[in-house]
């Protein structure tokens, strides 16, 4: 008899008809981790950061990279007209007020939020700042015993490993010499190489980089690592999709059911071999995602790690503009013609809750794999227990790509 103190962790029991081809905990870790070409997206990223290749050279039509450029330009420059002072303010309303857009390596650093004994990007930051603080709040740092530092708020907390391409945080200080050009260098020189600044403007004291946002845009990068998942993406698999995906794409190796309890009513065997799948379609997967486009839905089945006061009413709920999977070639070399193969995820909502954006690609992969119907992912919003989702993707494939200002505008998108 097992004794109280032991405890059996219980796999989510889904009841449809792809409960016995989805991949469990453990085979969506394998999947994700096992021989994948990590490194290379690494790569990428860091060439990302360095301004040495853009989003856009990885997608072969130059209708994204045109339409992208040119509105994202104009969507900046709005911004700041709003947002830049007009007239003098005196007293409290006299302090300045700096937009900050930056880009780092999610890999050089141990996530953004600043934490003791830890390389963040935060902490990086705020040190580099300390010199532009004012008079009195240095000594005010100096009798507490505190580091002289500044202090910045953030459009959005990225975990370790996460990259961003235009990160948006702020920072003020009452000084009035202080020049956007001198803390563009501090910034740059506090990471050489991993962290870079991209603009910095004189805002309003009214801008706050989260609260005013309006939109955000996550971008995943998940490399295909064999030749069985790059030659089902070019097969003609419109009526497979339509149907449920590649429902007899298996592996070699069979998996053993031995819970009863997983099994439909029909069968009278507690064990029962089962085929598991070994890829997935691109294409499946952006039929998946197409189908939150456009709705106000409650996302506390693909949050991680949030406070229970979190997991219930407005707080988990998101509405996602725009959410699309395609395939393509991952050029971290301008040099480099062939590239890697890949599958490029981008989504697109007002705000996001912790680990969302993994645990929504992990889990659309894994119903792709299964030949889940199209509304797989809707579906689960109705769940009971997280344990209906898939464990989050690994972090190096996630980048926060951009931060928004004014009313979303679809021409921005880099997938169509």
């Amino acid at each position: 008899m097992t004794s109280p103190s032991e405890s059996k962790h219980v796999h989510y029991n889904h009841n449809d008809a792809c409960e016995l081809t989805r991949w469990n905990a453990r085979e969506c870790y394998q999947f994700m981790y096992a021989s994948r070409s990590w490194n290379k997206v690494n790569h990428f990223y860091s060439q990302l950061v360095l301004g040495n290749i853009s989003f856009s050279d990885i997608f072969d039509n130059k209708m994204h990279r045109v339409d992208h450029e040119a509105h994202l330009l104009d969507a900046s420059v709005q911004t700041e007209e709003v947002s830049s002072p007009t007239t003098k303010k005196t007293g409290r309303w006299a302090r300045v007020t700096f937009k900050i857009v930056l880009s780092y390596n999610g890999a050089s650093f141990d996530g953004w939020q600043k934490q003791p004994g830890l390389n963040t990007v935060q902490g990086s930051v705020e040190r580099s700042l300390g010199k532009f603080i004012d008079e009195k709040k240095h000594l005010l740092l100096k009798d507490k015993g505190l580091p002289i530092e500044g202090c910045v708020v953030v459009a959005g907390r990225t975990d370790k490993g996460v990259t961003a391409y235009q990160q948006v945080c702020s920072f003020f200080t009452w000084r009035k010499d202080v020049k956007v050009e001198d803390i563009e260098e501090a910034v740059n020189d506090a990471g050489p190489g991993k962290l870079r600044v991209i603009s910095v403007s004189e805002v309003s004291r009214a801008f706050h980089p989260n609260f005013s946002a309006k939109w955000r845009r996550y971008i995943y990068v998940f490399p295909l690592n064999n030749e069985k998942e790059e030659s089902s993406q070019h097969q003609d698999a419109d009526n497979d999709v339509s149907k449920g995906g590649n429902r007899n794409d298996f592996d070699d190796v069979r998996m053993v059911v031995e819970d009863s309890d997983v099994l439909a009513d029909n069968y009278n065997t507690e064990t029962r071999f089962v085929k598991k799948p070994n890829s997935f379609c691109v294409k499946k997967v952006d039929l998946l995602l197409r189908q939150l486009e456009g709705k106000l839905l409650s996302y506390k089945m693909f949050a991680r790690d949030t406070k229970a006061s979190r997991n219930i009413g407005p707080p988990t709920e998101c509405f996602l503009f725009h959410a699309r999977a395609t395939e393509t070639k991952l050029k971290s070399d301008p040099k480099d013609q062939e590239g890697t193969s890949a599958m490029c995820i981008e989504l697109v909502a007002n705000r996001f809750l912790r680990k969302m954006v993994r645990v929504l690609v992990a889990t659309a992969i894994r119903e792709a794999a299964a030949g889940a119907e199209d509304d797989a992912l809707v579906k689960l919003m109705d769940a009971t227990c997280r344990r209906a989702t898939a464990p989050p993707a690994p972090a190096d494939g996630l980048c926060l790509f951009d931060v928004g200002y004014s009313d979303f505008n679809p021409k921005v998108c880099l997938i169509l």
